[in-house]
């Protein structure tokens, strides 16, 4: 492989037609991933590449795919995996903005939530890439409504957040569909143990290319977390944009429900929001976006995998509303600010159950957080007090047309009020300072002995173990990264085999309650369908966006199933699923009776 250097698009030798599209896009000189990736894929080697989100890597698989397709043939030529329907969409629009000057370039996303009759109709009249969920195209494999005869590219993107969310079998089983001579391209923001297995039985020979973005190391990067009652979140957040009067921020949370909570909240308040996350159609994203990047809007609310893919510079700061549930997710939030040499704020808002999380992420980035002291109302009073003072004083110098209105005081003063009244109750209203619940209270919890050994549960341990319940009882552990997905799952030989006295299976026994936290939720889908508990999994984790290690325990019947799902997340799993399927079998789902 090549070593050279490339300083422009032009240099890497590209044609023209995508050298108008990069030009037109924006793109003055290739990223760091694309100046390396695009030469070693378009030469044809296998090649892994770490890269964090945000690094440009979909122009880099991007452009050597549209370079080398065949527009004289009408079938599949590139499959591109992605984990999500969200980031499916939004790879299959940036290709198409890459191919906008291709004449005759086709490509179809596919994905659960959308119609299969209307994908399986596009795929008919011929398609050159497919860029599409696992699960999905496991669906179209079974109708045989996507063959892979021609397929010369196949690229894996995000390869790590489809492991995790249960993908890792869907995709041995693309991959091994695939003709022999594919090249194959991995993208993987981490190297874990799966990854390494996958690449060392799918790959041949790969170069290896890594890209580590500095920011996300940023010693600009002010890092701060407060210790905050559940319920006083919202409170605490506005009151330290107002005291760092932070002018752009994203906002992390852990659920899509949680985005639309916050947001509204934000907007009563009169801040100017917006939320995005995996329910938004791509019009809608659009829209927020524009908003965001114009700065109409000034705070933006996301869910992690809806946030992956956004690259937004100049950010003032980070808040995160929940603490991830990865420790990973922590680093991709934070290194969205203290960009360019510019300093940027990272706080988190700690609930007293997620404090063992917090340690935990400590230990993973080897940097100590700083406890900091909530801003008391009197403090956001003050603060708002300077600007409002500033601001009038700004107005007086400025203003070339006062005459209009100075006769505004005299009509007050007739009206029986004094100077002093006058003038604060203008303040007020446009300081925007309201008294509320939590004006004169305590909004940091309040310290317990058992806090002090890191929040962890008895026994020392913040995860759950795996074991095996009988009765066909799936249990799941904790975050068990980098094991075999089927190790995921406790043994089920005596549910699976059990059976009554006459033969049948015992359909009458009852699974255990589902754990603090968790919603039951039923399933018309059972053993005699086929199912397995990763083929829930997939569905679940792939259709709502969870993670699938959130995920709880399983019990697979002869004609249904149990699954325990985290409560935040149960409304948006039953949106998620209405009228979809798994193993190309349509399903009903709801909350167990």
């Amino acid at each position: 492989m090549t070593t050279e250097i490339f300083e422009t698009f032009a240099e890497l030798g590209l044609n023209e037609n995508i050298l108008k599209a990069l030009t037109e896009m924006g793109f003055e000189k290739p990223s760091p991933i694309q100046a390396q990736g695009i030469p070693a894929v378009m030469e044809g080697s296998d090649v892994i590449g770490q890269a964090q989100t945000g690094t440009g890597k979909t122009a880099a698989f991007g452009i050597p795919v549209l370079e080398k397709i065949d527009l004289t043939n009408n079938a599949v030529q590139a499959l591109i995996l992605c984990p999500t329907r969200e980031l499916a969409v939004q790879v299959s629009e940036e290709i198409g903005r890459l191919g906008k000057y291709i004449k005759g370039l086709r490509i179809e996303a596919i994905y659960g939530g959308d119609s299969i009759d209307r994908q399986i109709r596009s795929l008919k009249k011929g398609v050159h890439i497919v860029v599409g969920t696992p699960g999905r195209v496991m669906d179209h494999m079974e109708r045989r409504t996507l063959k892979f005869d021609e397929v010369r590219m196949m690229v894996l993107d995000e390869a790590d957040e489809m492991l995790d969310m249960g993908f890792r079998e869907d995709i041995e089983s693309i991959l091994a569909d695939m003709p022999e001579d594919r090249q194959t391209i991995l993208f993987s923001a981490t190297m874990s143990k799966p990854i390494m297995s996958i690449t060392k039985r799918f790959q041949n020979n790969p170069v290896l290319i890594k890209v580590v973005r500095n920011e996300l190391t940023n010693q600009n990067i002010e890092q701060v977390y407060f210790e905050v009652k559940p319920q006083a979140k919202v409170e605490v957040m506005t009151r330290l944009i107002d005291m760092h009067h932070i002018k752009s921020l994203l906002v992390f949370c852990n659920t899509k429900r949680k985005v639309d909570e916050i947001v509204e909240d934000l907007q009563l308040r009169g801040y100017a929001s917006e939320g995005i996350h995996g329910d938004l159609r791509q019009q809608q994203r659009s829209n927020v976006m524009s908003k965001f990047k114009a700065g109409v809007t000034t705070i933006l609310v996301a869910t992690d995998v809806a946030a992956r893919g956004i690259d937004v510079s100049g950010l003032d700061g980070v808040i995160n509303y929940d603490i991830p549930l990865d420790e990973e997710y922590y680093v991709h939030r934070i290194g969205r600010t203290g960009r360019a040499g510019m300093s940027g704020k990272a706080f988190s808002l700690v609930a007293r159950d997620e404090k063992y999380r917090l340690k935990a992420i400590e230990g993973y980035t080897k940097v100590k957080i700083e406890k900091g002291v909530i801003p008391s109302y009197e403090d956001i009073v003050g603060v708002r007090k300077a600007r409002f003072v500033e601001k009038i004083a700004t107005s007086i110098k400025e203003a070339d047309d006062q005459d209009l209105y100075i006769d505004v005081l005299d009509m007050l003063h007739h009206a029986g009020f004094s100077t002093e009244q006058i003038v604060g109750a203008m303040a007020k209203q446009i300081m925007g300072v309201q008294k509320n619940e939590y004006s004169e209270g305590n909004l940091a919890w309040e310290e317990r002995r058992s806090d002090r050994d890191g929040g962890r549960r008895e026994g020392g341990s913040d995860r759950f173990e795996r074991r095996s319940a009988p009765g066909g009882r799936f249990e799941r552990g904790g975050d068990r990264r980098g094991t075999e997905r089927t190790d995921r799952y406790a043994p089920a030989s005596r549910g699976e085999s059990r059976r009554s006295e006459g033969g049948s299976r015992d359909e009458s026994r009852r699974p255990s309650a589902p754990e603090a936290g968790m919603t039951r939720l039923f399933l018309s889908l059972g053993r005699k369908d086929h199912i397995m508990p990763k083929d829930i999994v997939g569905a679940i984790a792939g259709e709502a966006n969870i993670p699938g290690k959130t995920i709880g325990a399983i019990d697979i019947y002869d004609k249904f199933t149990f699954v325990d799902v985290p409560e935040r997340d149960a409304r948006a799993v039953l949106r998620a699923m209405d009228g979809n399927t798994i193993k190309g079998k349509p399903v009903q789902i709801d909350i167990a009776k």
